[in-house]
């Protein structure tokens, strides 16, 4: 896990981790800076300094294809196929919080997701 909006593209031509824009790349950024805008720690873009020292997401958001390729995943195929704007938001960097943790993840993030709503 890690925290971080990621946008389309999330693979690229060559199969390596380099930046694939979209035609609507623009638009991506705007709606990934909306979310991580109102997490303060996500906007920093250092999220998981013990686990991954050297990760840098400047203002808490990457084009998927730059962090790591994915060929063949769900955001890039909606988009080319039905025209959906899908982000994949990381909201840390454990993939499975305990359950007492869950109030604090709320907090973090409630007026990301309603600025986000917004978006719309």
């Amino acid at each position: 896990g890690s925290l971080v909006v990621n946008y389309p593209f999330d693979d690229d031509e060559q199969g390596i981790a380099i930046y694939s824009k979209s035609p609507d790349d623009a638009v991506f950024q705007q709606l990934a800076l909306s979310y991580s805008k109102e997490n303060a720690k996500m906007y920093q873009g250092s999220p998981c300094k013990d686990m991954y020292p050297n990760e840098y997401f400047p203002h808490g958001i990457t084009n998927g294809a730059q962090w790591y390729n994915v060929p063949g995943g769900m955001q890039d195929w909606n988009y080319l196929n039905t025209n959906c704007f899908e982000v994949t938001i990381e909201l840390g960097c454990v993939k499975y919080p305990k359950a007492e943790e869950l109030p604090k993840y709320w907090e973090q993030n409630r007026r990301s997701l309603l600025q986000f709503m917004k978006q719309v």
